[in-house]
Protein backbone atom coordinates (compact mmCIF):
# COMPACT_ATOMS: atom_id res chain seq x y z
CA UNK A 1 0.00 0.00 0.00
CA UNK A 2 1.24 3.82 -0.76
CA UNK A 3 1.48 5.93 -3.55
CA UNK A 4 3.07 5.51 -6.77
CA UNK A 5 6.66 7.19 -7.14
CA UNK A 6 7.00 6.51 -10.94
CA UNK A 7 8.70 9.48 -12.47
CA UNK A 8 7.08 8.95 -15.51
CA UNK A 9 3.41 9.49 -14.13
CA UNK A 10 2.33 12.63 -13.34
CA UNK A 11 2.29 13.50 -9.44
CA UNK A 12 -0.84 15.69 -9.07
CA UNK A 13 -3.53 13.32 -11.19
CA UNK A 14 -6.25 10.98 -10.22
CA UNK A 15 -7.65 9.15 -13.09
CA UNK A 16 -11.06 8.09 -13.03
CA UNK A 17 -11.25 3.85 -12.73
CA UNK A 18 -8.04 3.03 -12.00
CA UNK A 19 -5.79 1.39 -9.74
CA UNK A 20 -2.58 3.52 -10.28
CA UNK A 21 -0.66 0.37 -9.29
CA UNK A 22 -1.24 -1.85 -12.20
CA UNK A 23 -1.74 0.58 -14.58
CA UNK A 24 -0.24 1.33 -17.57
CA UNK A 25 1.39 5.42 -17.81
CA UNK A 26 -1.45 7.20 -19.74
CA UNK A 27 -0.44 8.24 -22.85
CA UNK A 28 -0.43 11.93 -23.75
CA UNK A 29 -2.75 13.35 -26.60
CA UNK A 30 -1.88 16.19 -28.28
CA UNK A 31 -4.78 16.36 -30.54
CA UNK A 32 -7.83 14.97 -31.93
CA UNK A 33 -9.26 14.47 -35.64
CA UNK A 34 -12.20 12.83 -36.59
CA UNK A 35 -11.93 9.24 -35.25
CA UNK A 36 -8.06 9.50 -34.45
CA UNK A 37 -6.31 10.63 -31.86
CA UNK A 38 -2.98 11.98 -32.04
CA UNK A 39 -0.50 10.76 -29.66
CA UNK A 40 2.35 12.63 -28.05
CA UNK A 41 4.45 9.72 -29.11
CA UNK A 42 3.52 7.02 -31.24
CA UNK A 43 1.31 6.73 -34.36
CA UNK A 44 -2.32 7.99 -33.87
CA UNK A 45 -4.62 5.95 -32.61
CA UNK A 46 -8.84 5.61 -34.01
CA UNK A 47 -10.79 5.67 -31.03
CA UNK A 48 -12.86 2.89 -31.10
CA UNK A 49 -15.04 4.03 -28.41
CA UNK A 50 -15.84 7.64 -28.51
CA UNK A 51 -13.41 8.27 -25.99
CA UNK A 52 -16.23 6.88 -23.58
CA UNK A 53 -18.92 6.88 -25.55
CA UNK A 54 -19.34 11.12 -25.83
CA UNK A 55 -17.27 11.88 -29.14
CA UNK A 56 -20.31 11.51 -31.60
CA UNK A 57 -19.53 13.05 -34.34
CA UNK A 58 -15.21 12.56 -33.99
CA UNK A 59 -12.89 14.93 -32.35
CA UNK A 60 -12.17 18.62 -33.72
CA UNK A 61 -15.31 19.17 -35.52
CA UNK A 62 -15.41 22.40 -37.32
CA UNK A 63 -18.92 22.76 -36.74
CA UNK A 64 -18.96 21.96 -32.95
CA UNK A 65 -15.81 24.27 -32.64
CA UNK A 66 -17.00 27.47 -34.07
CA UNK A 67 -20.20 27.30 -32.47
CA UNK A 68 -18.80 26.89 -28.77
CA UNK A 69 -16.33 29.42 -29.61
CA UNK A 70 -19.06 31.89 -30.97
CA UNK A 71 -21.39 31.37 -28.23
CA UNK A 72 -18.31 32.21 -25.92
CA UNK A 73 -17.65 35.58 -27.90
CA UNK A 74 -21.62 36.26 -26.24
CA UNK A 75 -22.25 34.66 -23.62
CA UNK A 76 -20.33 31.99 -20.91
CA UNK A 77 -22.52 31.71 -18.07
CA UNK A 78 -25.71 32.90 -16.57
CA UNK A 79 -27.76 32.15 -13.47
CA UNK A 80 -30.56 30.08 -14.71
CA UNK A 81 -32.70 30.57 -12.07
CA UNK A 82 -33.49 33.51 -13.17
CA UNK A 83 -32.63 34.10 -16.44
CA UNK A 84 -33.05 32.00 -19.81
CA UNK A 85 -31.06 32.38 -22.56
CA UNK A 86 -32.09 31.46 -26.81
CA UNK A 87 -29.49 28.27 -26.66
CA UNK A 88 -31.62 26.94 -23.59
CA UNK A 89 -34.58 27.52 -25.18
CA UNK A 90 -33.70 26.50 -29.06
CA UNK A 91 -32.48 23.02 -27.07
CA UNK A 92 -35.45 22.64 -24.69
CA UNK A 93 -38.17 22.83 -27.90
CA UNK A 94 -35.69 20.75 -29.87
CA UNK A 95 -35.39 18.09 -27.33
CA UNK A 96 -39.32 18.15 -26.16
CA UNK A 97 -40.26 17.45 -30.12
CA UNK A 98 -37.64 14.49 -30.68
CA UNK A 99 -38.75 12.76 -27.04
CA UNK A 100 -42.28 13.52 -26.87
CA UNK A 101 -41.28 15.12 -23.31
CA UNK A 102 -42.28 18.82 -22.75
CA UNK A 103 -39.92 19.60 -20.17
CA UNK A 104 -36.42 19.88 -19.67
CA UNK A 105 -34.25 19.74 -16.48
CA UNK A 106 -30.48 20.92 -17.08
CA UNK A 107 -27.79 19.35 -15.04
CA UNK A 108 -23.97 18.71 -15.40
CA UNK A 109 -23.83 14.79 -16.39
CA UNK A 110 -25.26 11.34 -16.79
CA UNK A 111 -25.38 10.32 -13.42
CA UNK A 112 -26.49 13.58 -11.98
CA UNK A 113 -29.16 13.30 -14.64
CA UNK A 114 -30.27 9.63 -13.35
CA UNK A 115 -30.44 11.69 -9.59
CA UNK A 116 -32.64 14.44 -11.32
CA UNK A 117 -35.25 11.63 -12.57
CA UNK A 118 -35.26 9.66 -9.48
CA UNK A 119 -36.01 12.93 -7.05
CA UNK A 120 -38.48 14.17 -9.55
CA UNK A 121 -40.57 10.06 -9.38
CA UNK A 122 -39.75 10.48 -5.77
CA UNK A 123 -41.19 14.03 -4.96
CA UNK A 124 -43.94 13.62 -7.76
CA UNK A 125 -46.00 11.00 -5.39
CA UNK A 126 -45.51 13.00 -2.21
CA UNK A 127 -46.51 16.14 -4.13
CA UNK A 128 -50.20 14.27 -5.32
CA UNK A 129 -50.29 13.35 -1.44
CA UNK A 130 -49.50 9.53 -2.65
CA UNK A 131 -46.15 9.04 -1.43
CA UNK A 132 -44.08 5.43 -2.62
CA UNK A 133 -41.46 4.19 -1.69
CA UNK A 134 -40.46 1.75 -3.96
CA UNK A 135 -37.82 1.54 -7.05
CA UNK A 136 -37.44 -0.79 -9.71
CA UNK A 137 -34.40 -1.59 -11.63
CA UNK A 138 -33.45 -4.35 -13.37
CA UNK A 139 -29.82 -6.75 -12.77
CA UNK A 140 -26.98 -5.49 -14.39
CA UNK A 141 -27.63 -2.18 -15.01
CA UNK A 142 -24.86 0.68 -14.35
CA UNK A 143 -26.45 4.22 -13.93
CA UNK A 144 -23.73 6.30 -12.57
CA UNK A 145 -21.62 6.68 -9.72
CA UNK A 146 -22.91 9.06 -7.38
CA UNK A 147 -25.00 7.88 -4.43
CA UNK A 148 -28.64 7.94 -5.81
CA UNK A 149 -27.20 6.43 -9.19
CA UNK A 150 -25.12 3.49 -7.48
CA UNK A 151 -28.13 2.29 -5.25
CA UNK A 152 -30.37 2.12 -8.55
CA UNK A 153 -27.34 0.21 -10.60
CA UNK A 154 -25.99 -3.27 -10.00
CA UNK A 155 -24.11 -3.71 -6.79
CA UNK A 156 -20.64 -4.36 -7.10
CA UNK A 157 -16.74 -4.03 -6.33
CA UNK A 158 -17.82 -0.48 -7.33
CA UNK A 159 -20.57 0.35 -4.95
CA UNK A 160 -19.53 -2.04 -1.94
CA UNK A 161 -17.57 0.32 -0.34
CA UNK A 162 -20.82 2.42 0.07
CA UNK A 163 -23.51 -0.14 0.44
CA UNK A 164 -24.84 0.54 4.08
CA UNK A 165 -25.30 4.24 2.33
CA UNK A 166 -27.74 3.51 -0.47
CA UNK A 167 -31.58 3.18 -0.54
CA UNK A 168 -33.07 -0.45 -0.80
CA UNK A 169 -33.80 -1.45 -4.48
CA UNK A 170 -36.38 -4.21 -5.97
CA UNK A 171 -34.55 -6.02 -9.04
CA UNK A 172 -35.95 -7.68 -11.92
CA UNK A 173 -33.80 -10.36 -14.10
CA UNK A 174 -32.44 -8.26 -17.46
CA UNK A 175 -33.14 -11.24 -20.47
CA UNK A 176 -30.27 -10.45 -22.47
CA UNK A 177 -30.19 -11.64 -25.63
CA UNK A 178 -27.36 -12.58 -28.91
CA UNK A 179 -27.65 -13.34 -32.14
CA UNK A 180 -28.88 -17.55 -31.94
CA UNK A 181 -30.24 -16.96 -28.87
CA UNK A 182 -32.93 -19.86 -28.86
CA UNK A 183 -33.77 -18.91 -25.41
CA UNK A 184 -34.76 -15.45 -25.56
CA UNK A 185 -38.31 -15.56 -24.88
CA UNK A 186 -38.36 -17.78 -22.06
CA UNK A 187 -35.40 -15.74 -20.35
CA UNK A 188 -38.25 -12.75 -21.24
CA UNK A 189 -41.57 -14.46 -19.59
CA UNK A 190 -39.50 -15.24 -16.70
CA UNK A 191 -38.38 -11.62 -16.64
CA UNK A 192 -41.90 -10.75 -16.66
CA UNK A 193 -43.23 -12.63 -14.15
CA UNK A 194 -40.82 -11.25 -11.92
CA UNK A 195 -41.66 -7.82 -12.90
CA UNK A 196 -45.43 -8.33 -12.32
CA UNK A 197 -45.23 -9.86 -8.55
CA UNK A 198 -42.46 -6.92 -7.67
CA UNK A 199 -44.97 -4.42 -8.96
CA UNK A 200 -48.01 -5.51 -6.89
CA UNK A 201 -45.93 -3.35 -3.84
CA UNK A 202 -47.01 0.43 -4.65
CA UNK A 203 -44.12 1.32 -7.17
CA UNK A 204 -42.78 5.09 -7.29
CA UNK A 205 -40.75 4.34 -10.64
CA UNK A 206 -39.46 1.77 -12.31
CA UNK A 207 -35.80 2.55 -14.51
CA UNK A 208 -34.01 0.83 -17.21
CA UNK A 209 -31.78 1.26 -20.32
CA UNK A 210 -33.63 0.69 -23.27
CA UNK A 211 -32.34 -1.78 -25.63
CA UNK A 212 -28.57 -1.48 -24.26
CA UNK A 213 -27.41 -1.40 -20.97
CA UNK A 214 -23.70 -0.09 -21.30
CA UNK A 215 -21.05 -0.44 -18.48
CA UNK A 216 -22.91 -3.35 -17.53
CA UNK A 217 -21.66 -5.13 -20.30
CA UNK A 218 -23.15 -3.59 -23.56
CA UNK A 219 -26.05 -6.42 -22.74
CA UNK A 220 -28.84 -5.89 -25.26
CA UNK A 221 -32.52 -6.93 -25.46
CA UNK A 222 -35.46 -6.96 -27.78
CA UNK A 223 -38.05 -4.30 -28.40
CA UNK A 224 -40.80 -6.70 -27.67
CA UNK A 225 -39.89 -7.23 -24.11
CA UNK A 226 -39.54 -3.59 -23.19
CA UNK A 227 -43.44 -2.58 -24.62
CA UNK A 228 -43.89 -5.65 -22.07
CA UNK A 229 -42.45 -3.89 -19.36
CA UNK A 230 -43.94 -0.70 -20.29
CA UNK A 231 -47.47 -2.31 -19.93
CA UNK A 232 -46.95 -3.83 -17.13
CA UNK A 233 -45.69 -0.62 -15.23
CA UNK A 234 -48.87 1.49 -16.90
CA UNK A 235 -50.77 -1.22 -15.24
CA UNK A 236 -49.26 -0.53 -12.29
CA UNK A 237 -49.51 3.05 -12.34
CA UNK A 238 -45.73 3.57 -11.74
CA UNK A 239 -43.52 6.17 -13.82
CA UNK A 240 -41.16 4.46 -16.27
CA UNK A 241 -37.16 6.30 -15.89
CA UNK A 242 -35.57 5.65 -19.34
CA UNK A 243 -31.71 6.18 -18.80
CA UNK A 244 -30.53 7.13 -21.96
CA UNK A 245 -27.14 8.71 -21.15
CA UNK A 246 -25.37 6.32 -23.59
CA UNK A 247 -28.71 4.98 -26.19
CA UNK A 248 -29.74 8.39 -26.32
CA UNK A 249 -28.80 10.83 -30.02
CA UNK A 250 -28.66 7.95 -32.66
CA UNK A 251 -26.29 5.65 -31.14
CA UNK A 252 -28.70 2.63 -31.26
CA UNK A 253 -29.83 3.42 -34.68
CA UNK A 254 -32.78 5.72 -34.29
CA UNK A 255 -32.52 9.54 -32.52
CA UNK A 256 -33.63 7.56 -28.77
CA UNK A 257 -33.52 4.01 -28.15
CA UNK A 258 -37.40 4.52 -26.51
CA UNK A 259 -38.16 5.45 -29.97
CA UNK A 260 -36.73 2.27 -31.72
CA UNK A 261 -38.11 0.24 -28.67
CA UNK A 262 -41.94 1.91 -29.73
CA UNK A 263 -41.73 2.88 -25.83
CA UNK A 264 -42.76 6.04 -24.14
CA UNK A 265 -41.14 7.23 -20.95
CA UNK A 266 -42.03 9.54 -18.10
CA UNK A 267 -38.90 10.92 -17.93
CA UNK A 268 -35.70 10.53 -19.62
CA UNK A 269 -31.85 10.66 -18.51
CA UNK A 270 -29.59 12.37 -21.36
CA UNK A 271 -25.97 13.35 -21.90
CA UNK A 272 -22.58 12.05 -23.30
CA UNK A 273 -23.95 12.60 -26.95
CA UNK A 274 -25.84 15.31 -26.07
CA UNK A 275 -22.95 17.65 -26.35
CA UNK A 276 -21.11 15.75 -29.24
CA UNK A 277 -18.64 14.79 -26.41
CA UNK A 278 -17.32 18.76 -26.36
CA UNK A 279 -19.12 19.85 -23.06
CA UNK A 280 -20.08 18.42 -19.94
CA UNK A 281 -23.37 18.94 -19.81
CA UNK A 282 -27.05 16.45 -18.38
CA UNK A 283 -30.41 17.14 -19.41
CA UNK A 284 -33.40 15.15 -17.40
CA UNK A 285 -36.52 15.44 -19.88
CA UNK A 286 -40.39 14.85 -18.11
CA UNK A 287 -43.87 14.59 -19.36
CA UNK A 288 -46.12 18.01 -18.67
CA UNK A 289 -48.68 15.50 -16.47
CA UNK A 290 -45.43 15.08 -14.41
CA UNK A 291 -44.06 19.10 -14.45
CA UNK A 292 -47.89 20.14 -13.34
CA UNK A 293 -47.38 18.87 -10.08
CA UNK A 294 -44.48 20.28 -8.96
CA UNK A 295 -46.29 24.36 -9.59
CA UNK A 296 -48.66 26.12 -6.54
CA UNK A 297 -48.33 28.33 -4.30
CA UNK A 298 -47.06 25.97 -1.83
CA UNK A 299 -43.19 25.73 -1.87
CA UNK A 300 -43.06 22.62 -0.49
CA UNK A 301 -43.71 21.83 -4.22
CA UNK A 302 -40.74 23.00 -5.71
CA UNK A 303 -38.10 20.72 -7.00
CA UNK A 304 -34.87 22.17 -4.62
CA UNK A 305 -32.54 21.19 -6.82
CA UNK A 306 -29.53 22.90 -9.51
CA UNK A 307 -25.91 23.24 -10.10
CA UNK A 308 -23.83 26.19 -10.64
CA UNK A 309 -23.60 25.80 -14.53
CA UNK A 310 -27.25 24.72 -14.98
CA UNK A 311 -27.79 25.45 -18.55
CA UNK A 312 -24.69 26.40 -19.33
CA UNK A 313 -25.09 28.65 -22.85
CA UNK A 314 -21.73 26.75 -24.22
CA UNK A 315 -23.15 23.22 -23.46
CA UNK A 316 -26.61 24.13 -25.04
CA UNK A 317 -24.61 25.75 -28.12
CA UNK A 318 -22.66 22.75 -28.43
CA UNK A 319 -25.78 20.48 -27.95
CA UNK A 320 -27.84 22.97 -30.90
CA UNK A 321 -25.19 22.42 -32.85
CA UNK A 322 -24.77 18.47 -32.61
CA UNK A 323 -28.70 18.39 -33.66
CA UNK A 324 -27.89 20.34 -36.14
CA UNK A 325 -25.28 17.57 -37.42
CA UNK A 326 -27.48 15.08 -36.86
CA UNK A 327 -30.20 16.38 -38.57
CA UNK A 328 -28.22 16.77 -42.11
CA UNK A 329 -27.08 13.32 -41.69
CA UNK A 330 -29.45 11.03 -40.31
CA UNK A 331 -28.01 8.38 -42.39
CA UNK A 332 -24.84 8.24 -40.13
CA UNK A 333 -26.84 6.65 -37.28
CA UNK A 334 -29.81 5.53 -38.95
CA UNK A 335 -27.64 2.76 -41.08
CA UNK A 336 -24.19 2.26 -38.79
CA UNK A 337 -25.74 -1.29 -37.94
CA UNK A 338 -25.48 -2.40 -41.42
CA UNK A 339 -21.19 -1.27 -41.56
CA UNK A 340 -20.77 -3.56 -38.31
CA UNK A 341 -23.06 -6.39 -39.24
CA UNK A 342 -20.64 -7.86 -42.22
CA UNK A 343 -17.59 -7.89 -40.27
CA UNK A 344 -19.37 -8.89 -37.03
CA UNK A 345 -20.57 -11.79 -38.64
CA UNK A 346 -16.96 -12.26 -40.04
CA UNK A 347 -15.92 -12.37 -36.45
CA UNK A 348 -18.06 -14.62 -35.20
CA UNK A 349 -16.36 -17.47 -37.03
CA UNK A 350 -13.37 -16.71 -34.61
CA UNK A 351 -13.53 -20.19 -31.98
CA UNK A 352 -12.93 -17.75 -28.83
CA UNK A 353 -16.22 -15.36 -30.29
CA UNK A 354 -19.14 -16.22 -28.49
CA UNK A 355 -22.99 -14.18 -27.80
CA UNK A 356 -22.26 -11.87 -30.56
CA UNK A 357 -24.49 -8.42 -30.70
CA UNK A 358 -25.40 -5.75 -32.18
CA UNK A 359 -27.78 -2.76 -31.36
CA UNK A 360 -27.17 0.42 -34.00
CA UNK A 361 -23.53 1.70 -33.24
CA UNK A 362 -22.82 -0.66 -31.01
CA UNK A 363 -21.28 -3.98 -31.80
CA UNK A 364 -20.43 -6.53 -28.92
CA UNK A 365 -19.12 -9.98 -28.29
CA UNK A 366 -18.28 -12.68 -25.25
CA UNK A 367 -14.96 -13.94 -25.29
CA UNK A 368 -15.09 -17.36 -24.10
CA UNK A 369 -12.56 -17.58 -21.02
CA UNK A 370 -11.68 -19.66 -18.44
CA UNK A 371 -12.09 -18.50 -14.75
CA UNK A 372 -14.74 -15.91 -13.45
CA UNK A 373 -16.08 -13.44 -15.96
CA UNK A 374 -16.82 -10.02 -15.19
CA UNK A 375 -14.65 -6.88 -15.12
CA UNK A 376 -11.59 -7.72 -13.49
CA UNK A 377 -11.09 -10.71 -16.14
CA UNK A 378 -7.55 -9.90 -17.45
CA UNK A 379 -8.82 -10.55 -20.74
CA UNK A 380 -10.01 -7.10 -21.35
CA UNK A 381 -6.37 -5.55 -20.23
CA UNK A 382 -4.27 -8.20 -22.30
CA UNK A 383 -6.91 -7.18 -25.32
CA UNK A 384 -6.62 -3.22 -25.20
CA UNK A 385 -2.75 -3.64 -25.24
CA UNK A 386 -2.93 -5.54 -28.35
CA UNK A 387 -5.08 -3.44 -29.75
CA UNK A 388 -3.54 -0.20 -29.11
CA UNK A 389 -0.26 -2.11 -30.92
CA UNK A 390 -2.38 -2.19 -33.81
CA UNK A 391 -3.34 1.18 -34.05
CA UNK A 392 -6.64 1.10 -32.55
CA UNK A 393 -8.00 1.82 -28.93
CA UNK A 394 -10.79 -0.01 -27.08
CA UNK A 395 -11.50 -0.79 -23.69
CA UNK A 396 -13.26 -3.86 -22.81
CA UNK A 397 -15.58 -4.59 -20.28
CA UNK A 398 -13.63 -7.71 -19.02
CA UNK A 399 -14.17 -10.26 -21.13
CA UNK A 400 -16.61 -7.99 -23.26
CA UNK A 401 -15.47 -6.48 -25.89
CA UNK A 402 -17.35 -4.00 -27.69
CA UNK A 403 -16.90 -1.31 -31.07
CA UNK A 404 -19.15 1.81 -30.13
CA UNK A 405 -17.15 4.39 -32.67
CA UNK A 406 -17.75 7.42 -33.74
CA UNK A 407 -20.50 8.76 -36.72
CA UNK A 408 -17.85 9.85 -38.47
CA UNK A 409 -15.54 6.49 -38.82
CA UNK A 410 -14.29 5.75 -42.53
CA UNK A 411 -14.81 1.73 -43.67
CA UNK A 412 -11.05 1.98 -43.83
CA UNK A 413 -10.89 2.66 -40.43
CA UNK A 414 -13.96 0.67 -39.08
CA UNK A 415 -12.35 -2.41 -41.04
CA UNK A 416 -9.19 -1.82 -39.39
CA UNK A 417 -10.69 -1.82 -35.89
CA UNK A 418 -11.88 -5.52 -36.78
CA UNK A 419 -8.70 -6.60 -37.78
CA UNK A 420 -7.24 -5.04 -34.87
CA UNK A 421 -9.37 -7.19 -32.67
CA UNK A 422 -9.05 -10.45 -34.90
CA UNK A 423 -5.07 -10.13 -34.44
CA UNK A 424 -5.56 -9.82 -30.64
CA UNK A 425 -7.86 -12.99 -30.34
CA UNK A 426 -5.50 -14.92 -32.34
CA UNK A 427 -2.57 -13.91 -29.90
CA UNK A 428 -5.01 -14.91 -27.10
CA UNK A 429 -4.56 -18.35 -28.97
CA UNK A 430 -0.55 -18.41 -28.76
Amino acid sequence: MGTTTDPSRHPNLWPPFTQIASAPIPQRVTSGEGALLHREQGQPLIDAISSWWVTLHGHGHPVMAQAIADQAARLEQVIFADFTHEPAERLGERLSALTGLQRLFFSDNGSTAVEVALKIACQWWVNRGEPRHQIVAFDGAYHGDTFGAMAVGERNLFSEPFEDKLFPVARVPWPATWWQDTDVSEKEQAALAVLAETLETPTAAVILEPLLQGAGGMTMVRAEFLQAVEAQIRKAGALLIADEVLTGFGRCGDWFASRRAGIQPDLMALSKGLTGGCLPMGVTMASERIFSAFIGDDPTLTLWHGHSFTANPLGCAAANASLDLLEAQPDAFLNFEQRHRPHLEQLQRHQRVINCRLTGTVAAFDVAVAGDSGYLNPTGPTIKRIAMEHGVFLRPLGQVVYLLPPLCITDEQLERCYDAIGNALDSLEN
